[in-house]
């Protein structure tokens, strides 16, 4: 089950952090100063006073809907043609109030005099309705709307739902394997996919030690909360490997749908959070969280619109700022940790390392298995350099054809520091982490150390995979050379 869990020339267009004296962007919106979470990010510190006109970046928020009779959200920030309903009636309805409140926190209209100031302010909306308020989300519909947001162009895909991942209880784990083909077609077509890693009361207990899918699946940045004082709050799930980074998600304000204020009619902020009922009145939750990275994706995309999904993560990743017992959080370890991932959500920062060396990007993504998901080396080509991730990325795998009686060399040199395996599958392989197959290994290099070699002479006709996999915890580039006689 699914659950809602709480045109200038921009391609060298970025800005430092604001220097000592100088004047940083600020919204006029009247509302802003609930919005505390907009200084906690630093959502326009990069920004002079006046912002820059980007080109749009076109943003998927997959959720219950939209209010598209909002003020906050005029035609003009909708994508032409970007609402669709999987489950009946207009994208343009949300009886929840999940999905507005989601896109308030995204792209609401800023400086128009009405309420809320959206992080992402170059952002055109597209709207899949998944979601009612009286029936779960079906996996099913999640899927076909990642699939058609691809289709419509989006760059970066919001994800605030999820289901249980357990990995020692099969009977609590949610895995769908639609739901993973879906996410590996979004992100083999260069979308960003961002999710909340969940919350802990849609879990067997509190706090949970495992995040959602799909933040547990590869290539989708998982996001969880902080509170105001930079603690990790008990109701956002944990994750040694699939919790990437945090960000505010107590105490949230944001959009509501009009139907849904006017139930408190003598309230004044009608269409937004503290007009709405109790659980958006005080909004917590990593559903909250999510949209914020979602809002600092969309921003580096518009300022450098020719990143690719691995390296707009990798940014986000890298500039966040560490979370630990200086700061609020007694329990969260110096550097990457289970609670807070790499650390809060710093977009000032993130801005600022587009003036810097960019992380190289991995071209031949995803390639995270065997069979059809691996990508073909033809006999042409004898070396390759790529990237790999303990957190984002552990395996490459690549498909070279060899004839028997052929004499292969594969040698790795792999990230400087770490250690890493070099493996080698016979033809009909389907995973190559599925550990009741070990024997279709043909040959490995396992071991410690960064470099490795396998020499092999060809014992049948076929399809082989290669098998890159870093497993100590790092990073890196890596180059991987293969001679075929």
């Amino acid at each position: 089950m699914r659950r809602l869990v709480a045109a200038a020339a921009v391609a060298a267009l970025v800005f430092p952090l604001a220097a000592a004296g100088r004047v940083s962007f600020t919204p006029t919106d009247p509302l802003v100063s609930k919005q505390y979470y907009l200084t906690q990010d630093h959502a326009f510190d990069a920004f002079p006073d006046v912002l820059p006109a980007l080109n749009p970046v076109r943003v998927a928020i997959i959720d219950s809907g939209l209010d598209g009779t909002h003020p906050e959200f005029p035609a003009r920030k909708l994508w032409p043609g970007g609402a669709r309903s999987f489950v009946g009636g207009s994208a343009l309805t949300d009886d929840q109030g999940h999905g507005t409140f989601i896109a308030g926190e995204i792209g609401a209209a800023i400086n128009n005099n009405e309420g809320i100031a959206g992080i992402a302010f170059p952002t055109q909306l597209i709207i899949a309705k998944v979601a009612r308020s009286d029936t779960p989300i079906s996996v099913h519909d999640e899927a076909e709307a990642i699939r058609w947001a691809v289709n419509a162009g989006a760059r970066v895909i919001n994800l605030s739902l999820g289901g249980t991942r357990d990995p020692r209880n099969p009977r609590n784990d949610t895995y769908s394997p639609e739901e993973a083909a879906a996410i590996e077609y979004a992100a083999r077509r260069g979308a960003v996919l961002v999710a909340a890693v969940g919350n802990s009361d849609n879990a067997p207990q509190t706090p949970w030690p495992w995040a959602n899918y799909p933040a547990a699946l590869p290539h989708v940045l998982g996001v969880s909360a902080l509170n105001q004082s930079g603690n990790v709050p008990a109701f956002s799930d944990r994750d040694p490997i699939y919790n990437d980074i945090s960000a505010p998600g107590m105490d949230i304000y944001s959009t509501l749908p009009l139907a849904i204020t006017k139930q408190r009619s003598a309230c004044p902020n009608q269409g937004y959070s503290d007009c709405g009922p109790d659980e958006f009145r005080h909004a917590s939750g990593t559903s909250f969280a999510a949209p914020q990275a979602t809002a600092a994706a969309a921003l580096l995309l518009a300022l450098r619109p020719t990143l690719k999904a691995d390296q707009v993560t990798n940014i986000l990743e890298r500039s966040a700022t560490d979370v630990n017992a200086s700061d609020g959080c007694g329990e969260c370890r110096l550097l990457r940790d289970e609670r807070s991932g790499w650390g809060r959500l710093d977009i000032g920062k993130a801005i600022a390392a587009l003036n810097g060396p960019l992380p190289p990007a991995d071209r031949l993504e995803p390639n995270d298995d065997a069979g059809f998901h691996a990508p073909v080396l033809p006999a042409r080509v004898r070396s390759i350099k790529a990237t790999i991730d303990y957190w984002d990325d552990q395996i490459d795998v690549y498909r070279v054809r060899l004839n028997r009686g052929q004499r292969l060399r594969l040698t790795l040199e792999g990230p400087s520091g770490f250690t890493t395996n070099l493996l080698l599958w016979r033809p009909g392989t389907k995973r190559v982490n599925d550990l009741r197959r070990q024997n279709l290994r043909v040959a490995e290099s396992i071991g410690p150390g960064a470099s490795h070699r396998i020499a092999y002479r060809v014992a049948a006709t076929g399809w082989y995979y290669v098998e890159v996999k870093l497993v100590s915890r790092g990073f890196g580039a890596y180059g991987l050379t293969i001679v075929r006689k």
